[in-house]
């Protein structure tokens, strides 16, 4: 049956707030807000193919870190003998000075000098680049571009000089930049991967939800325009400041999770204010609007602010992947203020189209959610005690949880870079790979030498390199005895740092890694705190509720810290290492904690937000605590449970992908969403509503003075 229509100025209603009517607007102006999104999406759609050669692995530094200033220097005054140099390892079963093994080193060198982003080839040097058996010689191609330029020109020339290889003679670039390159590659292959994997799955846990092939497709539309739109705004990014990536990785990831939890959220209430009722179309999107669009807002808010802390670090990775996932919630957020109530208007009950059978059109409040809500009502220490000891059994692992950055072994094993990683290590030694670089005066270079040479955990030291510029600084590399991701490594390098005369600097590819986990520890208490305090502030600002709004707050912990437990288990401890195909490091890589808790902690909060506005939208209308809660679970508990479900099935898929960062990604994000979902915000936080009652709701009259008035009820 066709619904009344109702005139734009009913719609419009003095008892329509902003987002009602921002969102009728956009139904009375279809072809504009389509066209203008249609425009959108073309103008930055056709940047969007570019995003794996634009951006790049590079950026993992900690800026103005001693190891940054070592690399500056390298580069400038040392023909880019730098940490982003690349490294030709040339292996034989035959001395490496004999003739045929000399003609593909010659050709090496030619193929690398050829390149206009390497500055100069220096070729094997006895007692230095050559092994002492004679059957492994290091070529080293300077870099002569900046960091993301040389992972490129590691893109360009690893397979080129790999074909050089046969008749018992074996060639690999190696080095960070070939390393980055490596798995850049093998990340977008397990991307790839991925998004095959979960796009089925997300539009059958999508139809199931919705029982409408039309209503789930709205999802998929709204997550499309946000990512296109993403994708090609990091590619111009790109063009001014260097973007990781991990940022269109992370972006991709929270665009389909928070776009369906968005489209999820208003399409349900678009329903329900329509089912047996006889509201225009107008009218039921400004209601849907002013309801759910405001609680989408006001989660989108959270996101954001959530994230926004991670700019603290100073790291160019950290900043543009922080940056990359803002940027798809934004686009996100604009299509589900705009280009959905537009395409909800247009449609009308034709959003029911293609129904499964077994589904009651427009059904809105769950039966089963409702009578859950009143089981908890009536035994909310039986349900809420349970869910708090199963969280915090699960957080206890991170206790003894160990952080380090990435090994070799997060890229497969048949990779060039760490091919040429083993070779390198089976030659020269267990810390080849992870040569030290000091930089000192000319002046210094001997008594500096000696120093390194006298200090444990140094294997052999080179002599010192003086600059051919002039410049007066000289480079001396050392040896040390242990693998680059061994813990004692960071031991040795803060001894000369201690040790060795004022001005001297010491760096290299693995004290860069060395500096940016120092610089995560130092910072990661901040994020955290900053997180938490503007989560609390928004949800007060929102909810003028300062009870529920702490609640609300420390319940995301919860979540927050069980998901790092299972962390440790899996990651560290290695229990389902098998399962999920990895070699454990006996760590969580150093970059998740600061960045996962952020991510966490937005999802988490992401829920509160919708949970909890839906508990003050009838609290409002009731003045009544225990309709408050039933009511909130009633109402969105199917929209929570499909969206968290959409959720951990897109993080999971996440945790077949190939390298060990995804596995990471994907299970910490994926647990951390199950958890949430199921224990907190179903079960932990309706029971403290329940407890609390009119308390939590309660707010002193000097801070509703303060704070803006925000009412969650349409009318």
């Amino acid at each position: 049956m066709k619904l009344p229509h109702t005139t734009p100025d009913a719609a419009a209603s003095p008892g329509t707030g902003t987002l009602g009517r921002l969102g009728v607007w956009s139904v009375l102006h279809f072809k504009t807000v389509v066209a203008g999104w249609l425009l959108i999406v073309a103008a930055l759609g056709a940047f969007a193919p570019q995003v794996t050669t634009a951006l790049s692995g590079a950026g993992w530094q900690a800026d103005g870190s001693d190891s940054v200033k070592v690399r500056g220097i390298a580069e400038k005054h040392f023909d880019g003998n730098a940490s982003t140099a690349l490294q030709i390892v040339v292996s034989a079963d035959r001395p490496v000075t004999g003739p045929e093994v000399q003609a593909v080193i010659d050709r090496a060198s030619d193929l690398a000098a050829a390149d206009s982003r390497i500055s100069t080839v220096i070729p094997p040097q006895r007692g230095a680049t050559i092994s002492a058996d004679g059957r492994t010689a290091i070529l080293l191609a300077g870099a002569d571009a900046d960091p993301d330029t040389m992972v490129r020109a590691a893109d360009d020339l690893k397979e080129p000089l790999e074909e050089l290889s046969g008749d018992g003679i074996e060639v690999h670039a190696t080095g960070a930049s070939v390393l980055w390159s490596d798995f850049n590659e093998a990340n977008h292959d397990a991307m790839l991967k991925s998004e095959l994997l979960s796009w089925p799955v997300t539009l059958a846990i999508l139809v199931l939800a919705f029982g409408s092939l039309v209503a789930a497709g709205l999802p998929l539309l709204l997550t499309l325009a946000g990512l296109v739109a993403s994708a090609g705004s990091l590619v111009l990014i790109s063009h001014l400041v260097p973007v990781s990536i991990w940022a269109m990785n992370f972006a991709m990831m929270f665009a389909l999770a928070l776009g369906i939890d968005y489209a999820l959220f208003i399409v349900a209430r678009f329903r329900g204010a329509r089912v047996g009722r006889s509201l225009g179309m107008h009218e039921a999107v400004a209601e849907t609007m002013d309801t759910a669009g405001k609680a989408v807002l006001l989660s989108g808010a959270t996101v954001l602010v959530s994230l926004s802390a991670v700019m603290l670090v100073p790291s160019p990775a950290f900043r543009s992947m922080a940056g990359g996932i803002m940027l798809a919630v934004a686009f996100i957020l604009a299509a589900t203020l705009t280009l959905l109530p537009a395409v909800l208007g247009r449609l009308g009950h034709r959003i029911d189209s293609l129904a499964l059978p077994w589904v009651r059109s427009g059904e809105h409040r769950s039966a089963r959610f409702a009578a859950w809500g009143e089981r908890l009502w009536a035994h909310p220490f039986r349900y809420g005690a349970l869910a708090l000891a199963v969280l915090l059994v699960l957080a206890a692992p991170v206790i003894g949880l160990r952080t380090a950055m990435p090994s070799i072994t997060v890229i497969p094993s048949d990779t060039s870079a760490r091919a040429g990683y083993t070779a390198v290590q089976e030659a020269f030694g267990e810390g080849a790979p992870g040569t030290l670089q000091i930089i000192t005066t000319t002046d210094r270079t001997e008594a500096v030498t000696a120093q390194i040479k006298a200090s444990e955990g140094i294997a052999g030291v080179m002599p010192g390199q003086e600059a051919a510029d002039g410049s007066g600084w000289s480079m001396i590399q050392a040896v040390p005895t242990v693998d680059p991701s061994d813990p004692e490594l960071g031991a040795t390098v803060d001894t000369l740092r201690a040790d060795l005369p004022e001005g001297t600097l010491v760096g290299g590819a693995a004290v860069e890694n060395l500096d940016l986990q120092h610089l995560l520890n130092q910072k990661t208490p901040l994020v955290i705190g900053v997180v938490l305090a503007l989560g609390f502030v928004l949800l007060l600002f929102a909810l003028q509720a300062p009870l529920i709004s702490f609640l609300g707050t420390v319940a995301s912990l919860l979540s927050t810290g069980a998901a790092f437990g299972v962390a440790r288990l899996v990651f560290q401890d290695g229990h389902g290492a098998d399962l999920l195909g990895f070699t454990p490091q006996g760590f969580l890589d150093g970059w998740a904690p600061v960045f996962f808790f952020a991510m966490i902690f937005a999802i988490a909060m992401d829920y509160t937000v919708f949970l909890l506005a839906s508990a003050k939208e009838h609290y409002e209308r009731s003045g009544d605590p225990r309709e408050a809660m039933t009511g909130a679970l009633a109402h969105s508990g199917r929209v929570i449970s499909a969206a968290a479900a959409v959720m951990v099935a897109v993080f999971f898929t996440f945790a077949l992908s190939g390298p060990l960062p995804p596995k990471e990604m994907g299970i910490v994000l994926g647990v951390a969403v199950l958890l949430d979902a199921a224990l907190v915000r179903l079960i932990l936080l309706p029971a403290l509503l329940r407890l609390s009652g009119h308390a939590a709701w309660y707010s002193p009259r000097w801070l509703r003075r303060i704070l803006p008035d925000i009412t969650f009820s349409h009318g």
